[in-house]
């Protein structure tokens, strides 16, 4: 059975991408957006990104998922990569995505996010903590994927929720990985991106699923 300590955790996985993946895969994305012309209409809208692109990633999780294993026992594998790129003036707000249906199959357990590019200044991934009751619904379950008891936190934006994760004490945890590393965390915990002030971040990420 799924935890709730996994749908809380974090882990990174240096050494995710090798220098000659990341270069590829680099290739594949700026071939496939000249191609097309993609720029995003908003900050967190994703690309689907070609096939190549998705092999090389999903070639990387699978090298990794013992590694992530130790963290999320649960993980069995992954949803499609997205491709998000974010200019200066972007930022992704605080968000938290939620379990959303704890009796679905397969379950979505975490968030994995891999900076192919960081921004000369500004663009930091972060994550928030906090201990509001207003994160988390009256929700338990018995008898789903999870251990009894288990509490789910709401699904909240920007717009939407029962409060403004903006507005709520918390503590920020800023992450600047060295290159070719990935970010697991878990579904429940709030995150965003800081407004980038310089260059450009470039970014694929995927669900981890139980």
């Amino acid at each position: 059975m799924i935890h709730m300590t996994e749908t809380l955790a974090v882990q990174t996985i240096e050494g995710f991408l090798t220098p000659d993946e990341t270069a590829e895969l680099t290739k594949v994305l700026d071939e496939h957006l000249s191609a097309t012309g993609w720029t995003p209409a908003r900050p967190s809208q994703g690309l689907a990104p070609p096939e190549a692109a998705q092999t090389i990633m999903d070639a990387a999780l699978q090298r990794a998922l013992p590694a992530i294993r130790r963290v999320f026992p649960s993980a069995t594998g992954i949803e499609p990569w997205l491709y998000h790129d974010l200019k200066p003036g972007d930022e992704i707000r605080p968000h938290v995505h939620g379990v959303g249906d704890p009796q679905a199959r397969p379950q979505r357990i975490a968030r994995v996010g891999f900076d192919l590019q960081d921004a000369e200044r500004g663009g930091e991934f972060y994550l928030d903590t906090c201990s509001a009751d207003a994160l988390w619904s009256d929700v338990t379950t018995t008898g789903s994927n999870y251990v009894p008891g288990t509490r789910f936190v709401h699904a909240i934006t920007a717009r939407t929720g029962p409060v403004k994760l903006a507005d709520t004490p918390h503590t920020r945890w800023t992450c600047s990985p060295p290159p070719g590393t990935t970010v697991v965390y878990g579904i429940q915990l709030v995150h965003g991106v800081r407004r980038v002030e310089e260059g450009r971040v470039r970014k694929l990420i995927t669900t981890l699923l139980a």
